[in-house]
């Protein structure tokens, strides 16, 4: 906890004049509510004992200085409420940067194992509340100390024993909001991890409502949900239930501190101990008295949600990328395209299985070398260990005789171009999908790239050409077009090694054939990959390998692997 204050703490750091400001605002705010009473207990005491025309020149000035003290309170609270909170909005900026920017460094390997809801409600919700800690957290300290203490010394200097009276009660208040703040965290903590489940529902739900809608299979979706939604109130009910009996509890505390001061002074009134002017002075700083007692629970409140927060904040960021450049790490320039495995085996985090075993392949510089084999023999996984986005767990990969480990991975993945089965376009236009092969390119390059994927004839039938939006994950597009968009961003990129994994599987055959020809336009005179669903559409590989289990058990050409009568020629009779 004292790491995770420390870390909380640095936050303010760029932000330290206006949170003094901040701070000194509210201290100016609690010294004028500890300045009313006094002018209160001054007029009740002195001025009602002067002859009328004498207090009427006294109390004249003196609603006039109390008028002023609330306008200065007016002031003072304005800035605190707004400056303060834009300084709150500023530190949650500072921490949704950097867990985003953070986002960005970890690994397949993360994601594999996680939710997008999830990580969703870390930089939403979570941030939300951290920074309501961060900006409410010290000021509700401040004025609550301030008032408290200033309080405490007037209400002394008042009557020693209605202090005593007042007071008495607090130690078992503490140990009872102590006791309620210890279950309150353990259950806010319970909330976050159940919003987080929710968001991850609710983003997997609307991801997929059309294979939703497609099997009419809401009523299932509803249950589904209803276990989630189910879970997330009984959170939420055990918090509440905790909460409820803080609040009640702490504000029947402060209604007995009241009740003990009226008995208290009303038995020492009687005794001639106390006079009326006194009491009524010390009622009204009892009220400024409760209400910072009043503020801290709001306080423990608060800071049992922004702190539960940050936890699971801080929780993320200490995930350390286990892919990142190496200390010595190398630009990787004028690349031709050698790649050579060396005895490379791999395994995911989560399971002893290896997928590869032993692999050894050396592919010269503008090859063209197809992967085949049954589902789940590792072509996929072999050809994610180019641009590592896993690495190897034995042996080693290297491009022009360069471990890949020993490169930066952005030179690394600048030079490796990649056309996947499942499309991904972002929100926006078919220019900007296109424009993020390279940021920076002229609109010509862009056409151009177009151009030599097939795409650009169809995108000028549609609406606004390429400034046409084409939805989210572009489904205003056929598969065929979204894949050559994909396409034309790698030949913007023009990378001099390409990997296309099962680029063409899910298309018709029209479609096909025109993503055919682009394909083969892109990776001519380029190092390429192809994994292949369909064995017709690679008869004409340089090379082919067959990947199974044991590793690569056959290669060579088309007519070299139809001769040898093996695996390869069984799996192409069943896929013709």
């Amino acid at each position: 906890m004292k790491a995770n204050l420390k870390k909380m703490v640095g936050y303010y750091k760029p932000y330290m004049g206006a949170f003094f400001l901040d701070l000194f605002f509210a201290f100016a705010a609690s010294m004028i509510s500890l300045v009313i009473p006094l002018v209160v207990r001054y007029i009740t005491n002195d001025v009602t004992k002067l002859e009328p025309a004498a207090a009427m020149e006294k109390i004249l000035p003196l609603g006039g200085f109390m008028i002023l003290l609330a306008l200065l309170q007016l002031g003072a609270n304005f800035f605190v409420a707004y400056v303060g909170h834009v300084m709150g909005a500023k530190m949650e900026y500072d921490m949704r940067a950097e867990i985003f920017e953070h986002y960005q460094k970890l690994s397949f390997s993360f994601y594999d194992d996680q939710k997008v809801g999830g990580l969703m409600s870390r930089i939403t919700s979570d941030l939300f509340e951290i920074t309501e800690l961060l900006h409410h957290g010290p000021e509700d300290l401040a004025i609550s100390f301030i008032k408290i203490v200033g309080a405490f010394i007037i209400l002394s200097r008042i009557s020693g024993y209605m202090t005593l009276a007042a007071f008495v009660l607090l130690p078992v208040m503490f140990v009872y909001a102590f006791a309620m703040n210890r279950r309150m965290k353990r259950a806010f903590k319970e909330n976050r991890v159940q919003i987080g489940n929710i968001n991850a529902q609710i983003e997997d739900n609307l991801s997929g409502i059309r294979v939703v809608k497609s099997f009419a299979n809401e009523g299932i979706e509803r249950e589904k949900f209803k276990v989630g939604n189910d879970g997330f109130l009984r959170a939420k009910r055990e918090s509440y239930k905790y909460m409820g009996l803080y609040h009640s509890g702490m504000t029947a505390f402060t209604t007995l501190i009241n009740v003990v001061v009226i008995v208290a002074g009303a038995v020492l009134m009687t005794k001639k101990m106390v006079d009326v002017s006194d009491y009524i002075t010390f009622l009204l700083y009892i009220n400024v008295f409760t209400e910072p007692i009043r503020r801290l629970i709001d306080f423990a409140e608060q800071f049992q949600n922004g702190y539960s927060g940050f936890e699971r904040f801080t929780e993320i960021l200490a995930v350390e990328p286990d892919i990142k450049d190496s200390p010595d790490a190398e630009e990787l320039t004028d690349v031709k395209g050698d790649i050579v495995f060396d005895d490379v085996s791999f395994k995911y985090n989560d399971t002893a299985h290896r997928v590869l075993r032993h692999i050894n392949l050396s592919v010269e510089a503008g090859s063209y070398v197809a992967l085949v084999g049954s589902s789940g023999g590792g072509k996929t996984t072999l050809c994610s260990l180019i641009p590592r986005f896993y690495d190897v767990t034995k042996g080693s990969i290297s491009i022009d005789g360069k471990d890949i480990r020993d490169v930066t991975l952005a030179s690394l993945r600048r030079n490796i171009g990649i056309v996947q089965q499942d499309v991904y376009l972002f929100a926006g236009t078919v220019f900007e999908n296109i424009l993020y092969g390279k940021p920076g390119a002229s609109r010509e390059e862009v056409m151009e790239a177009a151009k030599l994927a097939n795409a650009h004839d169809f995108i000028m039938e549609l609406p606004n050409g390429y400034d046409t939006d084409i939805g989210q994950r572009g489904i205003k597009l056929s598969g065929g077009q979204k894949q050559r968009l994909s396409i034309a961003r790698v030949f913007l990129k023009n990378p001099p090694i390409l990997i296309f994994d099962e680029a063409t599987s899910a298309l018709d055959n029209e479609s096909e054939n025109i993503v055919k020809e682009s394909l083969e336009r892109l990776a001519s005179h380029r190092t390429t990959f192809v994994i292949a669903h369909r064995l017709s559409t690679i008869k004409n590989a340089q090379r082919i390998l067959v990947l199974t289990e044991k590793g690569i058990e056959e290669s060579g050409t088309h007519d070299e692997l139809m001769a040898k009568d093996g695996i390869y020629a069984q799996l192409y009779q069943w896929t013709k």
